[in-house]
């Protein structure tokens, strides 16, 4: 029996492979580890250099709202010229949102909920579970739907924000308004192509870039506000209610677009194990939300004196000897706020691949030091699909914030039902308590949900869709894994058992060493009992090796690796990786060699057990099984996703039946 150095929930991985493989040409070179990375970098920037990259990565989304969300607010009231009671109960409703959904929800109790540092709807899912100690189906689907759901709000928000600022240049020059859409796919084009050189260099960029757009935000927002002071009672939400009583044609549809102004909130708990919690509310109570609140008072400021502005709310607040400026730092930011998100879709995936929710796709990394910086090809052509599809089918802005909202709203009620089942599991909250605690918020996030799905037929539809392809596809691996692995269990051979029978065997021993990688510690790999069964040799050292993926985002050093004889010639190696860690079994070798493990590289071989699925289900079933067969052919080749040396691999094949 193995036992952790510090006791963790495990999942062994057994998707298509019995193994995990390394590359071990590279185990020699001094490697450190990514939990040391994580923990040292965050260590070594001051506090000031993390708020300003906080301020940049985090809140580039939610901060790009402002172009947008108070405008689609407007038009939603289907008044030509809006009055004081519109404006100043939109701009109530804006605040408040800000207030409970970001700044209650996210920044006062979610940056608590941390998982090891790490945040995101999959860490609050390894949280859960852990707290529950088992398994349960409705939570897991929980984590499915709102990952599903991030899919449909990754491929949306690279779409309206940069074609939204790139429209702004129509008040600077009519003529473009023909090249809009062109230069829109071109900055796209060229921001998904650079994806794969990394964005280390450019992410310093980011901060001082988003520091002077909230800064131009609050200078807009204050000098409109000081030419009309009596904005300043939308902090009063009774404006906010009266409106909604008023208004009750057009309420749903004003909701739909107040949300627009806190669509980015979820970046705050996704991106939490990149700066940490201290310097995300820094940002948000130092210069974020001071900065909404002035410019979306500024926009009601202008259009409280000037009505017939409401079209150019935003762009409007620049005088024109500024407007230049402006469109290109909106556009800058744009860009910024679309390539966090698209880091946020290569990170949702490598967790969503390390849970088992996702086959296996080769991961980049893109910056040594960096764990957080990689890339994932698969997952960035597919969005950049996606982006340019949505671009040339919705032509605008406008008609994309009508496709804008579902999946951000359905992610963050997942994210506040897991947050609630989170403090029951974890005792810290009766059930009661709990409730009074969530409820308030569930229903805010439950308004808004249903708000946006009156938009379903302009263009709603897509997110949903989007989210349901993608869930079924996690589901279908999941389930898939989950058959493969009970049919492999029932026809296995105990190690126990094996090691005692190879005792009083006559097979013949050779000299070298012979890695055999296998899923379950206390199964014998299909690729030994294949190569004894044909060869009729067995290595002087033989090491089973299993790969097994923590509930946790990093292994510590003393987590890493595990020897244990078994007897005879056999060994059984365990390496330990956390769910947000690429696994690079090269780098882990030099703990193996720590933990008492020796051999000679060139005298080892490396035999990698290959399974194939085979559908054998009826009706749904059998769809399901199909997909499942479908993906593990896409699936990323091991030898490639582990760094396996080509000239010392033998691959032996089974096909399982599901």
């Amino acid at each position: 029996m193995i036992h952790d150095p510090i006791p963790r929930d495990v999942q062994p991985q057994l998707p298509l492979f019995d193994e995990e493989a390394l590359d071990i040409a590279d185990y020699l070179k001094t490697e450190v580890s990514v939990d040391d990375i994580h923990t040292d970098e965050t260590r070594s920037h001051g506090l000031a250099a993390l708020t300003l990259g906080a301020i940049g990565v985090v809140y580039g989304d939610i901060g790009t709202s402002p172009i947008y969300a108070f405008r689609e607010a407007l038009r939603g009231t289907g008044v030509a010229q809006p009055g004081a009671a519109e404006i100043l109960g939109i701009l109530s409703l804006l605040i408040w949102t800000l207030i409970l959904v970001v700044t209650v929800k996210y920044v006062f109790f979610l940056l608590r909920a941390d998982n090891r540092g790490e945040g995101g709807i999959l860490a609050l899912y390894t949280l859960v579970r852990l707290a529950a100690g088992r398994r349960s189906v409705p939570v897991l689907l929980l984590a499915l739907g709102g990952a599903a759901l991030f899919a449909g709000d990754a491929a949306i928000t690279p779409a309206i924000s940069v074609l939204s600022a790139v429209e702004g240049s129509e008040l600077i020059l009519p003529a473009m308004r023909d090249y809009v859409l062109p230069v829109t796919i071109g900055i796209l084009i060229a921001l998904f192509a650079v994806q794969r050189t990394g964005t280390a260099r450019v992410a310093m960029l980011f901060g001082p870039i988003c520091a002077l757009w909230f800064l131009a935000l609050a200078g807009l927002g204050l000098w409109h506000i000081l030419e009309a002071p009596d904005v300043l009672r939308a902090f009063s939400p009774i404006w906010g209610a009266d409106f909604l009583l008023d208004h009750p044609g057009v309420a749903f549809v004003v909701l739909g677009a107040v949300f627009l102004a806190v669509t980015g909130g979820e970046a705050l708990y996704a991106d939490l194990g990149h700066f940490g919690r201290r310097p995300i509310v820094l940002a948000w109570f130092g210069l974020v939300l001071p900065a909404l609140v002035l410019n979306y008072l500024g926009q009601g400021a202008m259009v409280l004196r000037h009505p017939e502005r409401m079209e150019e709310s935003f762009f409007g607040l620049a005088p024109d000897s500024f407007l230049p400026v402006l469109v290109l730092l909106a556009t800058a930011a744009t860009v910024i706020a679309s390539q966090a998100v698209i880091t946020g879709a290569f990170s949702m995936a490598r967790g969503a691949i390390q849970l088992g929710f996702l086959p296996r796709l080769r991961i980049l990394h893109t910056a040594e030091g960096q764990s957080g910086q990689i890339y994932i090809g698969a997952i960035n052509w597919l969005l950049l699909f996606g982006v340019l599809w949505l671009v040339l089918s919705f032509g605008n802005s406008s008609a994309l914030a009508s496709a804008y909202g579902i999946a951000v709203t359905g992610t963050m009620i997942l994210t506040t039902i897991l947050g609630g089942i989170y403090l029951v599991r974890s005792g810290r909250l009766k059930v009661p308590l709990a409730v009074l605690v969530i409820a308030p918020v569930l229903m805010v996030e439950l308004v808004f949900l249903a708000s946006n799905l009156a938009k379903i037929g302009d263009g709603g539809y897509v997110p949903v869709i989007a989210a349901a392809v993608v869930g079924m596809i996690m589901w279908a691996w999941w389930r898939g894994t989950q058959s493969v692995r009970a049919r492999v269990a029932k026809l296995a051979i105990s190690t126990g058992s094996f090691v005692r029978m190879m005792r009083e065997s006559s097979v013949n021993v050779i000299p070298g060493t012979a890695f055999f990688l296998t899923g379950d510690p206390e199964i014998v790999p299909s690729a030994l009992l294949h190569n004894i069964k044909h060869n009729r040799v067995l290595h002087e050292q033989t090491v089973l090796l299993t790969v097994e993926t923590l509930r946790v985002p990093y292994a510590t050093a003393e987590e890493r690796a595990t020897v244990e004889p078994l007897g005879g010639c056999f060994v059984r190696l365990i390496l330990r990786f956390g769910f947000m860690e690429t696994p690079n079994v090269s780098r882990a070798m030099a703990h193996a060699r720590a933990a008492g493990l020796k051999f000679d590289v060139m005298a080892s071989t490396f035999f990698l057990g290959r399974r194939r699925a085979v559908a054998t289900g009826t009706g749904w079933e059998l769809v399901m099984d199909r997909l499942y067969v479908a993906l593990s052919r896409m699936a990323a080749d091991p030898t490639d996703f582990y760094h396996l040396p080509r000239d010392r691999v033998v691959e032996l094949g089974e096909r399982v039946a599901i």
